[in-house]
């Protein structure tokens, strides 16, 4: 699982959705939808600081990225490791100076020649991120 910190910079609520932006670090901002509202969730609150969780095969990776993709999550990072063992590989992202892990097919990671020190765009999809925060009681 991915963990990273950061504090919610802006909330739009519609019905039960939320669109988080959660700033990262410096301008580095994440979006998750999530199935909650600041209502019902203490914690979901403009400054207040949250755990941004996403699982490692829900990170796609992508070289030489150019156009225009529906996905909100798009980070720019520097591959430090990549680790193939049989069908799979696991590429080690340095982001905001924290690790993200992608766990994709050796096949993908051989087609895009995933190597230490190349400069690539690590995605997931806004509905995939998690939100955890300390919980108070009223």
């Amino acid at each position: 699982m991915n963990i990273l910190v950061g504090t919610i910079a802006s909330i739009e609520t519609d019905g039960t959705l939320s669109l988080v932006d959660i700033c990262i670090f410096e301008d580095q901002l994440m979006t998750a939808l999530v199935v909650e509202t600041p209502a019902r969730c203490p914690y979901l609150r403009a400054g207040h600081q949250v755990t941004v969780l996403f699982k490692e095969t829900e990170v796609s990776i992508a070289k030489n990225l150019g156009g225009q993709l529906s996905m909100r999550n798009m980070m720019a990072s520097v591959i430090t490791a990549v680790r193939t063992s049989g069908l799979l590989a696991e590429i080690s992202l340095s982001f905001a100076g924290q690790t993200v892990l992608s766990l994709i097919t050796a096949r993908s990671a051989h087609q895009l020649d995933l190597q230490v020190g190349d400069h690539v765009t690590w995605l997931v999809k806004a509905n995939e991120i998690s939100l955890r925060g300390e919980r108070h009681d009223p």
